[in-house]
């Protein structure tokens, strides 16, 4: 059984920059799609950005493009989403999610349908205030 979960979120101000970490317990990650996704108070749950097994390819949604930047390190069992330029509107819970195979990154209707994934963490809070 895959356990995944989440870590560095925390309290930044507009501009700053966080990092957050999605490590696993039962298997690795290393063949699993791996989506980040995050929910603001009172809107529903949106994917920010996706990654495939080996590393390569990558996706992120309009709003995080460029700011946003997700990679993994097989050796240390890690996904990691550096956030940078962070805005008031990244505020929320942010999810790491771990599908089943590879094939969620693939789907022909994109990568952030949740139900693509299986495994979720807790959620980790991410405020962006002055």
């Amino acid at each position: 059984q895959l356990q995944v979960a989440e870590s560095g979120g925390g309290l930044v101000q507009p501009g700053g920059s966080l990092r957050l970490s999605c490590t696993s317990s039962g298997r690795t990650l290393e063949y699993h799609s791996i989506a980040w996704f995050r929910q603001a108070p009172g809107k529903e749950r949106e994917g920010v950005s996706c990654i495939n097994g080996p590393g390569g390819g990558t996706e992120y949604v309009d709003s995080v493009k460029g700011r946003f930047t997700v990679s993994r390190d097989h050796a240390k069992n890690l996904v990691d989403l550096q956030m940078n330029s962070l805005k008031p509107e990244d505020t929320g819970v942010y999810y790491c999610a771990a599908a089943l195979t590879d094939r969620a990154f693939y789907h022909r209707d994109g990568c952030y349908k949740p139900d693509l994934y299986d495994y979720w963490g807790q959620g980790t809070q991410v405020t962006v205030s002055s």
